[in-house]
């Protein structure tokens, strides 16, 4: 038999609430974390807004030592995050055997200073406009610092909170974009379950805010313009969304085995029942204009949690605001669930929170579980206008009072990554 997985503790960093508290606050009052940008100039980009955490401090949460200072948001908010899961979970240094906990993290990578690099090619270019590569590398070596150079790597997160903790079991990350942090609990859960963990820190933790990360997905075409009305610019399932909004945070767990967190009273959030894992296999822009994969994540979640569809009480869906994504989620929704989809409350806290990218799946796997143990289901604020083809409850503008026993996170990634994650109530 399976090990059972439960969550002892949670922490977030998110642009609608700093700490577990605050974020959930935010959502039951439909908060928008969506402004105009203020941590650089956009004032030349078709979009000039995004979702930021603002009054962030990591010294709040935990000593910064050298080279943390300096650090990319995205490192310091999986810290701070993973601080707020350890402290939440109640373990202490010598609380647990920290041998056999690992760390599982969802991550991106941090952002490219090009201030300095410009610096560095501008150096090295000649009058021809070629760049001398022997100019350029003497020119780098007194403007680039190889240690921000080393942070930026995607398992940099894990390796300094694993460092942090003296976590030593099983370590690694995944690089699945948008579904990063639900495949890295996913895996984390797994890991438990056959027995090769008893505690793992799993979640995810991106800051994709930056002039590099808003010029590239606006040449996607995938960002919203809606400068002028930055509250209500991400807007899913509306029929006036016009593409999500970038933004930053991190969510991480203590993902437990049952019996563990039982012989030491460890207070239970939920449990962790079902994860199901596809690929498209399709475009990397694109879902699957059918939502294959996106059913099968489901489908899959579903019978690994030995779960009837007639049992889901509540979707946190991946609801981006953008045309496709939300007509194609729709469609696998009321596929996986027939008729009863109609019936099934479906909100996007992407509405507040714009897309937190690898951290997007953990911080709405934090509102399956806040939604659960306080009976309210958060809303999608900014629904104003009905798609025809979005045409299920998506909870419009205000938060919902109902009991909420199991709960479906879904999180669909660019390259096609999909992720189901099922939680309930522990009993």
């Amino acid at each position: 038999m399976k090990r059972r997985v439960v969550i002892t503790g949670m922490g977030a960093i998110t642009p609608v609430g700093i700490g577990v508290d605050d974020y959930w606050r935010g959502l039951v009052n439909g908060k928008s974390g969506v402004d105009t940008i203020s941590a650089y100039d956009a004032s030349t980009f078709s979009t000039r807004i995004a979702a930021q955490v603002r009054d962030f401090r990591l010294e709040q949460f935990c000593a910064v030592e050298e080279p943390l200072q300096c650090a990319d948001r995205w490192l310091q908010f999986a810290l701070a995050a993973a601080q707020m899961a350890v402290d939440d979970a109640g373990l202490q240094p010598g609380s647990i055997d920290w041998v056999n906990c690992g760390v599982y993290l969802g991550a991106g990578e941090g952002a490219t200073d090009l201030a300095r690099f410009g610096e560095s090619v501008l150096a090295a270019s000649g009058e021809s406009g070629q760049i001398d590569p022997r100019l350029f590398a003497e020119a780098a070596a007194g403007l680039i610092d190889p240690m921000d150079d080393l942070m930026r790597e995607a398992n940099m997160p894990g390796a300094l909170i694993a460092a942090r903790f003296g976590a030593m079991g099983y370590s690694s990350n995944s690089l699945t974009a948008c579904a990063a942090s639900g495949q890295a609990i996913g895996e984390a859960m797994r890991i438990i379950q056959r027995g090769d963990a008893d505690v793992m820190i799993a979640g995810g933790a991106h800051a994709m805010t930056s002039p590099l990360d808003l010029l590239g997905f606006s040449l996607l075409s995938a960002l919203s313009k809606r400068n002028d009305e930055p509250q209500k610019a991400s807007r899913p399932f509306d029929a006036h969304r016009d593409g999500f909004v970038l933004g930053e945070g991190a969510g991480i767990f203590i993902l437990e085995e049952l019996g563990h967190a039982l012989a030491r009273k460890a207070r239970i959030h939920a449990e962790l029942v079902g994860y199901g894992l596809s690929c498209d296999a399709y475009r990397v822009t694109d879902m699957h204009p059918e939502a294959r994969g996106a059913i099968i994540a489901i489908k899959r979640a579903l019978a690994d949690a030995e779960l009837p569809p007639e049992d889901v009480d509540y979707i946190n869906a991946h609801g981006t605001s953008t045309l496709e994504n939300d007509r194609t989620e729709t469609y696998a929704i009321k596929t996986t669930f027939g008729q009863r989809a109609y019936r099934i409350p479906v909100s996007s806290t992407k509405s507040m929170t714009g897309h937190l990218v690898a951290a997007a799946g953990a911080t709405e796997l934090i509102a399956c579980i806040l939604a659960i143990k306080n009976g309210v289901v958060p809303p999608t604020i900014n629904y104003e206008f009905p798609d025809p083809e979005c045409d299920l409850d998506y909870v419009p503008n205000e938060a919902r009072e109902m009991k909420v026993d199991v709960a479906l996170s879904n999180s669909f990634g660019f390259g096609g990554q999909n992720v189901a994650l099922l939680v309930r109530s522990f009993t």
